[in-house]
């Protein structure tokens, strides 16, 4: 995650992050050697102020027990309407987290707009986490380990996210794309 208009999301990722740890009994020690982080990290998300990969909150979950919308989601927030800001690249371009339903473990629903010449950068999932991305505005290249797959308006993509994976804007105009994450 960014910091700068992203800050209220991070009070409520410092807020739930203390709020699960102190209901599991964990240390801040405890959980950053659980979910493989470092304790400075805890400290820092738990007081708003730190700056985390979305995969590193995937991990944080996992060690608490709970779901990432569990983690970034406002503690009153239903579910099925989040609508919070996520990750920010350059000026423009952002992830919005709109909703989550019930899965295997969990389902998102993401909108995300990408200006020309920003990328994210995402670390592997788990073992059976997947992605499935529809292009509704300009084109994305998708880079994943099997080779890189380039997505125009209209079209979509199905894959395993237990993998490097990048989604990058090499294009002249704003690309926006869905993106829903199963696990």
């Amino acid at each position: 995650m960014q910091t700068g208009e992203t800050s209220q999301v991070l009070v409520h990722v410092g807020a739930n992050v203390h709020r699960f740890r102190n209901a599991a009994n964990l240390s801040q020690v405890a959980l950053a050697d659980r979910a493989g982080i470092s304790r400075r990290t805890i400290i820092k998300l738990e007081s708003g102020e730190a700056n985390i990969s979305l995969t590193g909150l995937d991990h944080l979950a996992d060690a608490l027990g709970v779901t990432f919308v569990d983690l970034v989601a406002a503690p009153a927030a239903a579910h099925a309407d989040i609508r919070e800001l996520a990750w920010e690249g350059r000026p423009g371009s952002a992830a919005v987290l709109l909703a989550s339903v019930p899965a295997a473990k969990d389902a998102q629903l993401w909108a995300w707009v990408l200006e020309p010449g920003d990328r994210y950068d995402a670390e592997p999932d788990p073992e059976g986490w997947s992605e499935l991305l529809m292009v509704s505005e300009g084109s994305i290249r998708v880079e994943q380990e099997r080779g890189d797959v380039i997505l125009v308006a209209g079209e979509h993509l199905a894959f395993g996210t237990a993998q490097q994976y990048s989604y990058v804007n090499d294009g002249d105009y704003r690309a926006r794309f869905t993106r829903i994450v199963v696990s």
